[in-house]
């Protein structure tokens, strides 16, 4: 007879080791200090004295050496003086990341986006259609053919005819190029707020999302402050703030830069932003909002990139993290000029709604 075991519950324990549990703190921490490893260990160092996260049978010196032999951190060198972000640390928050916003991601094989189209393309269904001249070879389904020849001509005079083959019926797959503008302007961590990590995580989440599940679509990833500028997916647990004032149309002419390179026509552009456009570069200088209240003088270079974006089937996906019903008034007159969307979020639940909203410019986009 079958029963149960039970044994005294151990809410430290779920089912991973010790170095499982520290390093998802290590890449935690880690994303909160933009890759600063020294300063992400301080901080463990002062937690593990306070609630005791390692004992002596696992030291918090075996913590750190067991980071650095599985490829997590790199040594500290001589011209840093501290240790660094090795390759798999980095995609460990990007992973980490991914889980965390996208939870609910199942990953699977070669991505692409369904189409209505069928013929020659990537994803077999279990259709069936006469071969026709031009279809590849690999799509040939043998044992459908091979049992048409036998019905056709019988096994006495076994041939196999033009007339005898069918193909696999295949839906045809579609690249998408992503840009994702992240702002870093210095009001992503006024008020006491810290609004670019999760900006952050949500990029990493999205890199990662793109890196794993649909590797044939491309992810360019552009900051703008001052200016604008791309950053490498690799760069993304760095990225800081800084003392910049909001230049929304380098970044969206940054994007359209880089899609314009692209060879595929489904383009879209994400952007995370939780302030109004202030600045502008022009004839080798800065043109600053004079005060508080938009300007309309940049809104309007705004709104005619917007619907420049819109000639050239580019939807643009705002994330507004902010409340002001002025900021939303020129978000929903931008939104309106490119035809894309408008979110009106705080930072609970902007992961969830980027990646849905992913998918479905996915879909959208593909048919």
């Amino acid at each position: 007879m079958r029963g149960y075991r039970f044994h005294e519950y151990r809410p430290d324990r779920d089912g991973r080791s010790r170095f499982e549990q520290l390093r998802d703190l290590f890449l935690e921490l880690a994303t909160h200090t933009s890759g600063d490893v020294e300063e992400a260990l301080d901080w463990m160092r002062e937690l593990d004295a306070k609630h005791g996260l390692t004992d002596e049978d696992y030291t918090f010196e075996d913590f750190v050496a067991e980071l650095e032999a599985r490829g997590y951190i790199r040594a500290a060198d001589g011209q840093s003086g501290g240790r660094g972000l090795a390759a798999r640390g980095e995609q460990g928050i990007r992973s980490r990341a991914l889980d965390q916003v996208f939870g609910n991601l199942r990953r699977a094989g070669v991505g692409g986006h369904r189409t209505k189209f069928r013929g020659s393309g990537d994803e077999p269904t279990s259709d069936r259609r006469p071969y026709r001249f031009g279809d590849r070879v690999d799509a040939i389904d043998f044992q459908a053919s091979l049992r048409n020849a036998q019905i056709a001509h019988g096994t006495d005079d076994f041939r196999l005819t033009e007339a005898d083959l069918v193909v696999e019926d295949r839906e045809q797959r579609s690249t998408t190029a992503t840009v994702l503008l992240i702002d870093i302007s210095h009001s992503m961590i006024l008020y006491g707020e810290d609004r670019i990590t999760p900006a952050k995580k949500v990029a990493m989440a999205l890199a990662e999302l793109v890196l794993t599940r649909y590797p044939q679509d491309t992810l360019d990833v552009v900051v703008f402050g001052d200016d604008a500028w791309e950053v490498s997916i690799g760069d993304l647990p760095y990225l800081q703030v800084g003392p910049f004032h909001t230049n929304t149309v380098a970044g969206i002419e940054r994007a359209m830069d880089l899609l314009r390179r692209r060879k595929t026509p489904n383009r879209q552009i994400f952007m995370i932003t939780d302030g109004k456009p202030t600045c502008l570069k022009e004839d080798g200088g800065y043109y600053k909002n004079p005060s508080w209240s938009l300007d309309p003088y940049i809104t309007g270079r705004c709104y005619t990139l917007a619907r420049a974006c819109r000639r050239l089937n580019i939807p643009i996906t705002t994330f507004m993290i902010a409340q002001d019903p002025q900021l939303q008034e020129f978000v929903e007159e931008f939104t309106e000029a490119n035809g894309g969307r408008a979110f009106f979020t705080g930072l609970q639940g902007l992961g969830d709604m980027i990646f849905k909203d992913f998918e479905r410019n996915r879909a959208r986009r593909a048919r």
